[in-house]
């Protein structure tokens, strides 16, 4: 039995609690707090986190596994941050040793001081996609994916929304919205899900928010979290109350679950406070004025204002999306060579010659290696590239991955703000970059393509070579060691055959 999983599928309005696993919290305190929200009505499972904000914490597969011997179903953050392939599979075949099967795929927060880059091998779409494979070979998964609808930057929301249908398709069971205070961007996401046919359950994040969270989140931090100024100058004069504020924030916090239930999510994900007689509180606060909810939408919605209106961008509003892209000069004369030169999906002639070229140059390291420097030459003053070896700047409207920090191939992560990057705030994300290119080429929903893993052994390698010879990952080619062969090292390794 999986209780959140059986929940889900019956239906319904249910809640779930975050449990940070922060270092400074003992673990049994952990457990006994875990066990205690696990006992109020309606909760159906606990979600661990893992190294949340890019803080030190936990390990959350441990937590997670104390928190399931007492008798609570826990959501386990899974995510990409310094790990590769093979250290993810074998912390999910862990997982799946343990018998925790919920499992909440993302890709992970930047390290917080890290002297050097950390390792980002696979995004939360890759993630997912693996997830899948192994849940094809018999461990029984259910994955949840994280979506913020709260982005108010043409770019930026688009792209949440055409990852989340990545998500989906490649495995995602079901969502859990990014933190924010907008009422008009919970209906956003319901109203998008509805009509792209998206038959998949979706939590609405409710945070409980004290007055210094709301000062950090209103400066964006820690990434992915968003506090207007007009909501921090409320949260500012609630906190003047003898209480310091505690009874408006529970209040707002069970006016948005009541808000949640009318919109007809499947459900409410509780954070910033733990304490299992408040969200109890919450709960029950929230099913008695839940007939109410239109009233609170209409006071709970914190976007961007001007003159008192919404000045952020709205999907389903069209006078808020940008004016009309205009494609560039390269990526125009690179989609015309493309037309001219058309090699790269299609095997004719041209492509055939050019691979016995490639095969003549790659059996003489010398001359390979001077194709590399050339290429090397050329792509990165134009597109600041790393020389990965597995070239997709055809597939991500020429913006080089490997200028994202994070090297992510589908998409923006959620830690954006205004269109700006997590890790340089000072810079704008790269894929507002992609979006815009493909907008004005009128390609947006090739964003949806899935783009596997790059293949970490051609580092340094021409990606010319490596595509005509078939070595590189890019969309339909895989050439990544599939999942079963990685289960089967792994195995070896742990009987210490290998």
């Amino acid at each position: 039995m999986n209780p959140l999983k059986d929940a889900l599928a019956a239906g319904g309005f249910h809640y779930m609690v975050e449990l940070v696993a922060s270092a400074k919290t003992p673990e049994e305190k952990l457990f006994q707090t875990a066990s205690d929200l696990g006992a109020i009505p309606g909760v159906i499972g606990v979600s661990v986190t893992s190294y949340a904000g890019g803080s030190a914490g936990h390990d959350p597969v441990r937590v997670g596994t104390g928190v399931k011997a007492r008798g609570v179903t826990p959501n386990v953050h899974v995510t990409c941050v310094n790990k590769d392939r093979t250290t993810i599979l074998r912390q999910l075949e862990e997982l799946n040793a343990l018998g925790i099967e919920n499992v909440f795929a993302i890709t992970g927060d930047y390290p917080l001081g890290a002297e050097t880059a950390p390792l980002f091998a696979m995004d939360s779409v890759q993630l997912i996609e693996m997830i899948s494979e192994l849940r094809a070979q018999g461990m029984p998964f259910h994955v949840s994916c994280a979506v913020s609808p709260f982005k108010y930057v043409e770019a930026d929301c688009v792209y949440q929304y055409l990852k989340l249908e990545k998500k989906f398709k490649a495995g995602a069971d079901f969502a859990i919205t990014q933190l924010g205070y907008d009422s008009l961007k919970f209906a956003e996401l319901r109203r998008y899900m509805d009509e792209k046919g998206l038959d998949k359950p979706v939590f609405g994040n409710v945070y409980v928010l004290p007055t210094g969270a709301a000062r950090k989140f209103n400066k964006g931090e820690p990434p992915g979290c968003w506090v207007s100024n007009e909501l921090l100058a409320r949260i500012q004069e609630e906190a003047k109350a003898e209480d310091k504020g505690m009874a408006a924030r529970l209040e707002r916090a069970a006016r948005t679950v009541a808000i949640l239930r009318g919109m007809n999510y499947s459900g409410a994900y509780l954070g910033g406070n733990d304490n299992p007689e408040r969200i109890a509180w919450i709960i029950r606060r929230s099913e008695e004025i839940a007939d109410n909810w239109q009233e609170y939408a209409k006071e709970e919605s914190y976007g961007p204002r001007e003159k008192g209106k919404p000045a952020g961008f709205y999907f389903f509003d069209r006078h808020s999306y940008n004016q009309q892209k205009t494609k560039g000069a390269i990526p125009a004369l690179l989609d015309t060579m493309a037309k001219m030169f058309p090699v790269k999906h299609e095997h004719n002639g041209l492509r055939g010659a050019l691979t016995s070229v490639m095969k003549w140059v790659d059996e003489r390291p010398t001359m390979a290696h001077t194709l590399e420097k050339l290429e090397l030459a050329i792509k990165e003053p134009m597109f600041g590239c790393k020389a990965c070896g597995n070239c997709v700047l055809g597939e991500m409207e020429y913006v080089c991955p490997m200028t994202c920090p994070k090297n992510l191939r589908n998409g923006p992560c959620g830690g954006t703000l205004m269109g700006m990057c997590e890790v340089l705030p000072d810079k704008p994300c790269i894929w507002v970059k992609v979006y815009d290119n493909a907008s004005a080429a009128g390609r947006v929903e090739g964003l949806k393509l899935f783009i596997p893993p790059r293949n970490p052994d051609l580092q340094g390698t021409s990606s010319f070579i490596n595509l005509f010879l078939e070595r590189d990952s890019r969309p339909g080619h895989d050439t990544n060691p599939p999942v079963s062969e990685l289960v089967q090292i792994t195995a070896a390794a742990t009987k210490g055959e290998g």
